[in-house]
């Protein structure tokens, strides 16, 4: 099983297992050891899934502002999760071929592997939700034949893309491609930005103390510490010792 087939099981499992409870308040419990590659794209996808419905409620046109202002700054909070997460998994194929030789007509691809395998993960949210519409009892012939043809497009485009990343690493790893990460700059969780405006989310005034194998600081499981920077912003360390 190469890694884009790996993805694909374990985002599909994480988003069943989120149906079975079906709410935005459900606890992970992520089968896979801390510190894997396995435990972060299952928690990669448990983000996602759950930030879709939280995008759900908040289109209720019925929804209580007050409440509605509480989920808006929870999705803010949820994207900066998601970010960092992805930015982890890249620290992942860094470290993982670091020491290839890269040739010297090598190219650099138009997006890191792992904000592919974002999109990998929200497509199968999008395959679930799909799959419901058309097994619907009180749809419509047309509306589950129309599902059922988005359906196809989707399962075709999650072909494409699983292919297109085994190729990407594949190349990557022959020295035929580079890697060249580039941090997401995220202005609405940084302290320097609040003046303009900004809603600042993430606040927090614990000295970090140090990291050897795990961070001081977590986040729903994200190997990440944050520390009092100048100014007092928040600062992210990424522990890059942080897989198993």
């Amino acid at each position: 099983m190469n890694f884009a087939e790996t993805c694909n099981r374990i985002f599909w499992n994480t988003t069943q297992y989120y149906h079975r409870f079906d709410q935005v308040d459900a606890p992970l419990e992520n089968p896979y050891s801390e510190g894997s590659i396995e435990y972060y794209l299952c928690l990669k996808n448990w983000i996602d899934v759950v930030q879709w419905h939280l995008e759900d409620i908040i289109r209720n046109p019925e929804i209580d502002p007050e409440e509605a202002l509480a989920i808006k700054r929870r999705i803010d909070k949820s994207n900066q999760e998601r970010t960092d997460l992805v930015e982890m998994i890249d620290d992942y194929f860094l470290q993982k071929y670091a020491n290839v030789e890269v040739k010297a007509d090598a190219t650099i691809n138009t997006e890191s592997p792992a904000w592919a395998i974002d999109r990998l993960s929200i497509l199968a949210v999008k395959i679930y939700h799909m799959q419901q519409e058309v097994e619907r009892k009180d749809a419509s012939p047309e509306h589950v034949a129309k599902c059922r043809e988005k359906r196809r497009i989707l399962l075709e485009q999650r072909a494409d893309l699983s292919m297109a990343i085994t190729q990407l690493l594949d190349e990557i790893e022959s020295g035929k491609k580079y890697m060249k990460v580039y941090k997401q700059m995220k202005m609405y969780n940084d302290d320097a930005y609040s003046k303009s405006g900004f809603t600042v989310v993430h606040k927090r005034s614990e000295k970090f103390t140090g990291c050897r194998r795990r961070c001081q600081g977590k986040a729903q499981g994200l190997c990440r510490a944050l520390s009092s920077g100048s100014g007092g912003s928040s600062v992210v360390h990424r522990c890059r010792s942080g897989f198993a």
